[in-house]
């Protein structure tokens, strides 16, 4: 870590933080001098279509943090369980003193058409997805509040949060209730200092994206469609010439609205999207 870190002396909690954006987080967030608390349920999620996390990469992910001579904490709770989110809040701030900053990152992602998806595909996506974020909050931001010195929540939502993609009625209407929910935390929270902003990411290189059946979906339900394939198809959903983002292109930005540097940005929905958002009309591959 180099000295003068934008978050020295603080403590960030990082939900969804075994691997992809979380663990990127969570690095980032240690380079700029933070100690670093993660949260992942470490277990499989009956309707997502890809593997989850496991506790190996819980625990790299605590090791990448630590290699960087910051602290590390990691707990395995279900963002559904809000008894364990609590507890996890506690230890925390027993363990390391306070509680600064809050990424509630976790989240899964799938597909289905609206009118063709069954219960439990769309109950698990919005309780994980939106409710898991409220119950995340719910837990950590007293310990902000009690704190006394301010802080940072980000909730990650998705360029899906803003515009409408078809297949996806489960997750969009879980990412735009994100948008809902930040915004009025950010007003009920501002009294206290503490600022609550969403990010609003276009595709990124993590697990939740490269994968078969999502390769399939973006190449427009071409069987056997590849990485390859499915970045041909994604580069058409963006202004500029990308297929999707880096982790660290959105920890960049959750790095920013944690800091000081964004000490009056609260309540914003802010897109880091390679201009899929921008008002033109964007042709999508999963449209068929």
């Amino acid at each position: 870590m180099s000295a003068g870190g934008r978050l020295d002396g603080k403590v960030a909690l990082i939900t969804g933080g075994a691997r992809g954006q979380g663990r990127a987080h969570a690095v980032r967030l240690a380079e700029e001098g933070a100690d670093i608390v993660l949260v992942d349920h470490c277990a499989p999620i009956d309707t997502a279509p890809y593997p989850m996390p496991d506790v190996a990469e819980l625990e790299h992910t605590v090791t990448l943090v630590e290699d960087l001579d910051r602290r590390a904490l990691a707990f395995r709770a279900d963002v559904r369980d809000l008894a364990a989110l609590r507890s996890a809040v506690t230890d925390t701030v027993a363990e390391l003193g306070r509680l600064d900053i809050v990424v509630a990152n976790a989240g899964i992602g799938g597909f289905a058409p609206a009118l063709e998806m069954d219960e439990a595909t769309w109950d698990e996506m919005i309780d994980i997805n939106l409710t898991g974020a409220w119950k995340t909050v719910r837990a950590a931001a007293p310990a902000l509040v009690d704190g006394g010195r301010g802080g940072s929540i980000v909730l990650t939502s998705s360029v899906a949060g803003l515009i409408g993609f078809p297949n996806l009625a489960h997750y969009c209407a879980a990412k735009h209730g994100l948008v809902g929910l930040m915004k009025v935390f950010a007003i009920e929270l501002a009294p206290h200092r503490v600022r609550v902003n969403s990010v609003h990411p276009t595709n990124v290189d993590t697990d939740m994206i490269q994968n078969p059946a999502m390769y399939e979906l973006f190449s427009g339900g071409v069987p056997g469609a590849d990485r390859a394939s499915a970045a041909a198809a994604m580069k058409g959903m963006h202004a500029l010439p990308i297929s999707w983002v880096d982790p660290v292109d959105i920890s960049n930005t959750v790095t920013w609205l944690a800091s000081d540097e964004a000490r009056y940005v609260t309540g914003v929905a802010l897109p880091v999207d390679g201009g899929m958002t921008a008002p033109y009309t964007i042709p999508h591959p999963a449209r068929a």
